[in-house]
Order: C-alpha cells, then structure tokens, then sequence
C-alpha cells in the first residue's frame, strides 16, 4: 500500500480560517480537509493518507527556514512514499508555501513530494513548473474538484513507481 503524506494550511486542515494564519506547525494521525475527499481515488491506486501536516501560512511565511526543516525531518523521519501539497486552490500564500515545500522535500529527502494549485497563481506556477510537478486544480468552488483530486492521487502513484512519468504531465501545469 502506498503511503501519502498531506501538507495543507490553516484552512484545508480545518484548523482556522484565513485570519488565522499564525498556526503553529502540526499534524494528526487521520485524513483531513481534502484528504477525506480523496479517499474513494486513493483506492483505486491501493494508497491511504498516513498523517496530515500543516501550518499556518503566516507561520510558514514568518520562518520559511525552520519551518521547512522541521516538515522535512518529520518527512524524512515518517518515510512516506509520497508528499502532496495542496490543493492550494487560489489561495496564493498557500500555493507559495506548497510550491516552495515541494521543492525543499524534494531536495532534502529521498521521498518525492508533488503540489497542487489552481491556474491564478500563474506567478508561482511560472516560477516552479519547471522544477516540481504542479497538478492543476479549480480554484475554490469552482466545478472539477473530483477530477482534479483524481488527478492527484494518480500523480501521486506515477511518481513513486519506476513508470515512465510522461503520463503526469498531463495532469501538470
């Protein structure tokens, strides 16, 4: 079974609304936010969240530097197969953070990490895309969640398997 680490914020985590952005760095044992909706995809590729991190965006903005080693020393110490951070939706702060993340996880770890965004953060998507994968999303409330979060947990298995990763690119900015 693969093993999938979430990264959200205050408000996909469910822990505070965009006024609370100082929220310290957390995590629980049990889907969250969108992990929850992901489960009937995750399934379908033999996968389950394992824990959800997360942390305020203010928190994460005011101390990118520590912040981002904690997150990759717990990753490292969990050993996930997969990171997905996101979706950020149009949230910019959260996309920037899930961009940055990803890219630091990567680098970091030896566990692969993905994000996902929404097309409005088109600066942090020009900036990233051609370093991490950045799966498409809608923005918040707007039609094609589902399907993105599909997308997701198939991005999510492509990079862990020894798959061609051309597949995921399709579902990429």
């Amino acid at each position: 079974m693969l093993k999938i680490i979430t990264i959200y914020d205050q408000i996909q985590s469910g822990m505070g609304t965009k006024d609370d952005n100082m929220l310290p760095l957390g995590g629980k044992n049990v889907p969250v936010g969108p992990s929850v909706m992901m489960e009937p995809f995750l399934k379908d590729i033999n996968a389950k969240v394992v824990a959800c991190l997360y942390c305020g965006t203010g928190t994460y903005l005011n101390d990118k530097e520590t912040v981002s080693k904690k997150l990759c020393d717990k990753i490292q110490k969990l050993h996930p197969d997969v990171v997905i951070c996101g979706p950020a939706f149009n949230y910019k702060d959260y996309a920037k953070m899930c961009a940055e993340l990803t890219e630091a996880i990567n680098k970091s770890t030896d566990v692969p990490a993905i994000a996902s965004m929404s097309i409005e953060n088109e600066d942090v998507i020009k900036k990233f895309k051609d370093s991490i994968y950045i799966v498409k999303c809608p923005k918040k409330g707007d039609a094609g969640l589902n399907d993105a979060l599909e997308n997701l947990c198939q991005a999510a298995k492509s990079v862990t398997s020894n798959e061609n990763t051309t597949d995921i690119k399709e579902y990429c900015f």
